[in-house]
């Protein structure tokens, strides 16, 4: 009993059929020329990445019948040398007929034209104090020797001279000899010796940077990288501590002449604590000079002077143009540096805290003036009334002299002051005394 007998299927049915009809049958792989069995059956029938075949076997024509090849030891020569040294080698012999020709690997041998030069030109453009013309001519001999291989030059040459020293006398003097024989240095400025100069200052510096470079451990690989995925981080966040004070920052708008007025005199903020500032005043926020000694602290290291000018400019940050520049012409005629040339720590504490001091003493002098435009105001709005009134003030302190002709006079009161008008009073004339009744006398007046 099977699996089919329990699911009551059929042990030979059509459906075995059907499935094997529909299997498609799959196509033979033919096994390329020029590969072994053993290679194909390992790529499994995969096309190689690159051409296992010669191109040139592909467009060789088909040997006829006729031809008889063989192969003989045969004498060649070469034109790359000058000894005409006779050597051999195995041959292809096509129906005896040896290959003709020169050496199939003649071609490769590639000389430098090496400049030479003559005593004249010597004595007058080659001259140096610290090289002989014995050792110019061995270098510029070595050097059409072993076609400017300074390394083998430097080995074979006879006095301790280093590569660098080589080349820039050999590269001098192929210049100086290009230059002289001339027609004219402009024929000249286009040549590679005389447009692109060795540099031996360059030279060394950059073979110096490079043995830094090779000598480097692992551990200060990583620390390099270390350093400089931190400077990525610190600049990130700089950037976004940045478009947070900006988005931070209040933005204040006067409108009519007098808000123009304001902010055209007064335009600066004061950096004391005890100072009284008007209401058109805002003091500056004191989160930029926070995150400015944050960023600082992220940098780690850093420049003095660049954090001073960061300082400054946290500190002077809500102050106007004309205000800064106040204070810069202010220190100027203090005879102050507008930056230390000794910025210490101490020397830049001072310098910031004179700095604030000079925007304290302006701000302080912009609220004097606004409080004496104030009070001048208010004294004109006192007096608005018409020009040719005189002031209440000298009818207020205008005496009254009474009437001394009689002892029982009665002065005019104040409800009679009160009644009459200020002008009355000096234009009705005083009754006599001797008209009035005489006031009777009591006996607690004797």
């Amino acid at each position: 009993m099977d699996a089919k007998d329990i699911l009551g299927l059929p042990k030979n049915g059509p459906i075995m059929s059907q499935e094997k009809k529909s299997r498609p049958q799959k196509e033979s792989q033919r096994k390329p020329d020029g590969i072994s069995r053993e290679v194909y059956a390992l790529t499994g029938g995969i096309a190689p990445l690159m051409p296992s075949l010669d191109i040139n076997q592909l467009k060789r024509k088909a040997l006829s019948e006729s031809e008889k090849i063989t192969w003989q030891w045969l004498p060649f020569t070469s034109s790359a040398r000058k000894d005409n040294l006779q050597l051999y080698h195995w041959v292809r012999v096509v129906n005896g007929v040896p290959p003709t020709g020169d050496y199939s690997f003649a071609k490769f041998n590639k000389s430098v034209d090496v400049l030479e030069y003559t005593n004249d030109e010597y004595e007058k453009f080659l001259s140096d104090p610290s090289w002989t013309k014995e050792e110019t001519d061995q270098l510029f001999e070595l050097c059409k020797r072993f076609d400017l291989r300074f390394i083998i030059i430097a080995d074979r040459f006879s006095s301790n001279r280093t590569v660098e020293e080589l080349k820039d006398r050999y590269y001098s003097v192929s210049r100086a000899i290009t230059t002289a024989r001339a027609a004219s240095p402009a024929d000249v400025a286009g040549h590679p010796l005389v447009k692109e100069p060795y540099n031996v200052s360059q030279e060394r510096e950059r073979k110096r940077a490079l043995s830094m470079v090779l000598s480097q451990t692992k551990l200060q690989e990583r620390r390099d990288a270390e350093v400089l995925a931190e400077a990525k981080r610190i600049s990130v966040a700089r950037k976004s501590v940045k478009a947070a004070e900006e988005t931070e920052l209040p933005v204040v708008s006067d409108a009519g002449p007098e808000g123009a007025e304001k902010a055209a005199g007064i335009d600066g903020i004061s950096t004391s604590p005890n100072a009284q500032l008007p209401s058109g005043f805002a003091a500056p926020p004191v989160s930029e000079t926070a995150s400015t000694l944050a960023s600082l602290r992220m940098l780690r290291v850093y420049l003095r002077t660049y954090a001073l000018d960061q300082m400054v400019q946290a500190a002077s940050s809500s102050a106007g143009l004309r205000t800064i520049k106040r204070v810069e012409q202010t220190l100027q005629d203090l005879g102050v540096n507008l930056k230390p040339k000794v910025p210490t720590k101490l020397v830049c504490a001072e310098h910031l805290e004179l700095r604030k001091e000079i925007l304290t003493l302006l701000n302080l002098q912009k609220q004097l003036q606004y409080k004496e435009a104030e009070g001048s105001s208010y004294r004109e709005g006192s007096y608005s009334e018409t020009p040719g009134t005189p002031p209440k003030r000298a009818q207020q302190d205008r005496t009254f002299i009474p009437d001394s002709t009689s002892f029982g006079g009665d002065r005019v009161g104040k409800r009679d002051q009160k009644r009459k008008g200020p002008g009355r009073l000096s234009e009705v004339p005083s009754s006599p005394a001797q008209s009035k009744r005489p006031r009777k006398l009591k006996t607690s007046d004797g």
